[in-house]
């Protein structure tokens, strides 16, 4: 596709995260799993770190699109865009569970969408190196942020263990494909301020 038409697909799929429903193209993980009886201050735990899933997932729509919209190859952008589509699965079934608990998507999705689609603007216009290495340490984080939640999520929940375990390979993998295309090596201080950032997303997300 030429440019524009790039930049109309990001700018429509943009539209989509916020103003449709996610519909995932394969099965809901926890299809088969049963839905126990909680009680409120777990359900309550489980509501705030599936809004913190699904915040992260509003981020890798954004994180995506704007990599593969400035990616400098085509073969770059292709495996970029089949990565979107694994993560579109993952804010879908997110909404879904949360929908499940009663609960809701934070209120400042906009706000980190936008951040969010700068970030991999940037790791883009600085080559397929950089933006592969912004891929690998995004989703290696992801990765660590997502083992938090498995100790983290009610023993009893297990709806949810079911889509944060399906998630957390999927970003594994989406993270060596990076590393298998070439991605450079991170300088330690933009990790740090990586780390940084995603731990105020993350804690920001729980609550509001």
């Amino acid at each position: 596709m030429s440019p524009l038409e790039q930049a109309i697909l990001a700018f429509d799929r943009s539209l989509r995260v916020f103003a449709l429903p996610a519909r995932a193209t394969r099965p809901y993980p926890a299809e088969s799993v049963p839905d126990v009886e909680m009680s409120d201050a777990s359900r309550k735990t489980s509501g705030g770190l599936m809004r913190v899933n699904h915040t992260g997932e509003v981020c890798a729509q954004a994180l995506y699109q704007s990599q593969a919209l400035f990616a400098k190859g085509s073969d770059t952008r292709l495996a970029l865009d089949h990565a979107a589509q694994e993560e579109w699965d993952h804010l879908a079934w997110c909404a879904q569970r949360l929908k499940e608990l009663g609960d809701r998507p934070s209120f400042l999705n906009p706000l980190w969408y936008a951040g969010s689609f700068l970030m991999g603007a940037a790791s883009a216009l600085a080559g397929d190196q950089w933006n592969m290495a912004f891929l690998v340490e995004t989703e290696r984080q992801v990765e660590s942020h997502l083992d938090s939640h498995m100790s983290s999520l009610p023993t009893e929940d297990l709806r949810s263990r079911a889509i944060v375990e399906t998630m957390q390979k999927e970003e594994a993998a989406h993270a060596d494909m990076a590393e298998s295309r070439g991605a450079a090596v991170m300088p330690a201080p933009l990790k740090l301020a990586m780390q940084a950032t995603a731990k105020l997303m993350t804690s920001s997300a729980y609550w509001v």
